[in-house]
């Protein structure tokens, strides 16, 4: 009997190697297993008795090796799916996170689907927000900025293999390169970790861009700026929509009040935590 392993025990001996590095070890072994055979999930138990060759398994432990330090399986596989999408990342973004789907959800319930609304993604990183509004919005015309010049190549990179032309890209930080131009709505997951949360520690940050996670004033302070020039750059009636941390929700509204924003709202995350604030010019 050949002792080489199958598709089933190398999933098997994946989940249980991932196990202490990851929440859902199980699903990264078959993503590990997709992304490296081709197969996609139901091919995966339909050939789960097939034998694979030692190159294979050699690819397959260099990503094991890579995720044990805490590396993101993103970054690893160099691809994500984010709501109806397929993202590319590197490490010159942050890894799109289920939470933010949240903000997406939040600007699509809020707005008007069928008219051309031009709406401006701040810190798009890796064009998440943006593209995955543009994918659901066909006619909305998106603007995407980011201060980081690698982050806006993986964000150009990406709205190009997805075919969404509605998105354009500036380079500058925040509102700065949309001087004079108005907007339907504003959003943005900004940086809002406090430089000594402890959270900074875990495995997964430490290989993720600090200039996209940490704020100062408490991780408050990037939200403060783009809520206070936000003001000028909405249409009356219109909303910005901002992600921060769960326990940020009070201060957040806080700092939509004094910026002159109202209607001021707070949205939970898929776990239930406050995620998103919603204001009105």
């Amino acid at each position: 009997m050949s002792n080489t392993p199958t598709l089933a025990t190398l999933r098997r001996t994946l989940a249980t190697r991932l196990a202490p590095i990851s929440d859902s070890p199980d699903l990264e072994a078959r993503r590990l297993l997709e992304i490296f055979t081709g197969l996609n999930g139901s091919r995966l138990i339909i050939e789960a008795d097939r034998p694979l060759e030692p190159e294979m398994i050699e690819r397959v432990e260099t990503a094991v090796a890579r995720r044990l330090t805490g590396e993101p399986l993103a970054y690893i596989v160099g691809r994500i799916g984010f709501h109806d999408i397929e993202l590319e990342v590197t490490p010159a973004v942050l890894v799109p996170r289920p939470d933010t789907e949240t903000l997406v959800e939040a600007a699509l319930a809020r707005l008007p689907a069928d008219t051309a609304l031009r709406v401006a993604d701040l810190g798009t990183g890796s064009g998440a927000i943006a593209l995955a509004l543009a994918h659901a919005r066909p006619r909305w015309r998106l603007v995407a900025t980011d201060a980081d010049p690698n982050a806006l190549a993986v964000a150009r990179g990406n709205a190009e293999r997805l075919a969404l032309t509605t998105v354009s890209f500036a380079h500058g930080c925040w509102l700065e390169p949309l001087a004079g131009e108005r907007f339907d709505a504003i959003v943005s997951n900004p940086p809002y970790i406090d430089a000594d949360d402890s959270h900074l520690d875990a495995p997964a940050l430490r290989h993720e861009p600090y200039h996209a996670l940490v704020a100062d004033t408490d991780g408050l302070g990037d939200i403060q700026r783009i809520a206070t020039a936000a003001t000028n750059h909405l249409e009356p009636g219109a909303p910005l929509l901002v992600e921060h941390g769960y326990t940020q929700g009070p201060a957040v509204r806080r700092l939509f009040a004094a910026a002159g924003l109202t209607r001021i709202e707070t949205e939970a995350d898929l776990g239930g935590h406050p995620r998103v604030t919603i204001g009105y010019r």
